[in-house]
């Protein structure tokens, strides 16, 4: 069920799209928008985060406190969270879940779909939000946990991203971020292969030129104040996705904050 709790509302009452903010291009948006009403069709243009999301979500899990009981849950915060894959099952984990786009698109369609398909018994509260990181930060607003799931590869300004997670996490919190190895490999399966051949994707869904090799991502955290403690490569193989210690294509991290 939707959760009323802090940060309030940041969109308009008609739920439109907000002004670009300086994490985001206004290309992406209206890309990612274009295809919002698909986002939730396991055979549509989201298919790869569809096969990925439970290796995603269960490395997530593996580093959050349970909670035991008549504790609250803890706050997460999914930024640039489309449709809402990750964040209706981070919530069905029982976490108080916060999914933040700035697509007006993909919210509508993320609030569409937990109200065709409510979340189980024991999943904890789900907010939808229509806005920025810049404008949650404006107000103050700080979670136990942040979440970045393929998103620093389409923001303008990967440091400054990064230190708008960081703002975004109480002292002592954590970040995760999945993205894509900046190699030769990387360009042959996810862009090439992926977009132009296979057509998994919608062809420019990527520029290989903002991938982050696992080294530029570190540095970027630790200029934000956050240390990466862990991380782990994610490839496709029969029955799922798996964790590698191959990072040459998918790897996710998770940062620490002091």
């Amino acid at each position: 069920m939707p959760s009323d709790q802090f940060p309030p509302d940041i969109s308009s009452p008609a739920d439109s799209t907000p002004p670009p903010p300086a994490s985001v291009s206004e290309e992406e948006i209206a890309r990612f928008g274009s295809i919002a009403a698909q986002w939730w069709d396991p055979k549509g243009p989201m298919r790869p985060l569809h096969a990925m999301n439970p290796l995603r979500i269960g490395w997530i899990s593996h580093f959050l406190p349970l909670r035991a009981k008549k504790q609250p849950p803890l706050r997460l915060l999914d930024i640039g969270c489309g449709a809402g894959l990750a964040s209706e099952a981070l919530a069905t984990e029982g976490h108080d879940v916060t999914g933040l786009d700035a697509s007006g698109q993909g919210i509508s369609a993320a609030r569409a779909h937990l109200e065709a398909c409510p979340l189980p018994p024991g999943a904890g509260p789900l907010t939808y939000r229509t806005g920025s990181a810049e404008e949650l930060v404006s107000k103050g607003a700080a979670f136990d946990a942040v979440v970045a799931l393929e998103v620093i590869e389409h923001v303008t300004d990967p440091a400054a991203f990064m230190d708008l997670l960081a703002r975004l996490t109480l002292p002592g919190g954590q970040v995760f971020i999945s993205t894509m190895n900046r190699t030769p490999r990387a360009w042959l399966f996810a862009i090439l292969g992926a977009e132009y051949i296979a057509r998994l994707l919608p062809t420019g869904t990527h520029d290989w030129n903002k991938f982050l090799t696992p080294a530029e991502l570190a540095a970027a955290g630790r200029s934000a104040g956050l240390r990466m403690t862990d991380i782990s490569g994610m490839v496709p193989g029969i029955g799922g996705w798996k964790k590698s210690r191959n990072l040459n294509v998918n790897y996710i991290t998770r940062f620490t904050k002091s």
